[in-house]
């Protein structure tokens, strides 16, 4: 009896997708590119309106309002307060320079506070109520993916409501 010949056909049609597959991812990868933004090209201006007043802005990528990951740097005043609110999606704050606090909670609690300086990080997860407090001048980095939202918890806090 004649063992019955091994089914190449499939294995072959497998093998031919696999390449397929990577050349294709290939051409892909070749076809991004990096992004480099020096500190000297770094332009601040108006923060988004759902921050209160006095505070600066400069995106490095992408849009905090629009689909896909975005960086933001924010420039805060000493004594600028961020009131209680959340975002629907994680945040992630990284502490440039300066003294800063997010601490969580519905209410501002300058005891519950606790300033980290630059080389600090913070995450923050979605749906967590938090305030922030920038003791001196301080310059932040949030990392996240968007569309991103700010929802103050009293919604009389909202700077786009005055």
């Amino acid at each position: 009896m004649t063992p019955s010949p091994t089914p190449v056909a499939p294995i072959a049609r497998f093998a031919v997708a696999c390449v397929t597959a990577l050349l294709v991812t290939g051409a892909q990868a070749s076809d991004a590119h990096h992004t480099a933004v020096s500190a000297e090209s770094v332009r601040w201006g108006a923060a988004p309106p759902s921050l209160p007043s006095g505070a600066q802005a400069a995106a490095l990528l992408g849009a905090p309002g629009k689909e896909g990951p975005f960086v933001l740097r924010l420039k805060f005043p000493a004594g600028f307060v961020v009131p209680p609110h959340r975002h629907s999606k994680d945040e992630m704050v990284t502490v440039l320079s300066g003294r800063f606090s997010i601490t969580s909670g519905e209410k501002v609690d300058r005891a519950a506070v606790k300033p980290v300086t630059a080389g600090s990080f913070f995450h923050l997860p979605a749906g967590m109520p938090h305030y922030a407090i920038a003791e001196t001048e301080t310059i932040v980095q949030i990392n996240g993916n968007g569309p991103f939202d700010v929802v103050y918890v009293d919604p009389k806090d909202d700077p786009r409501k005055q």
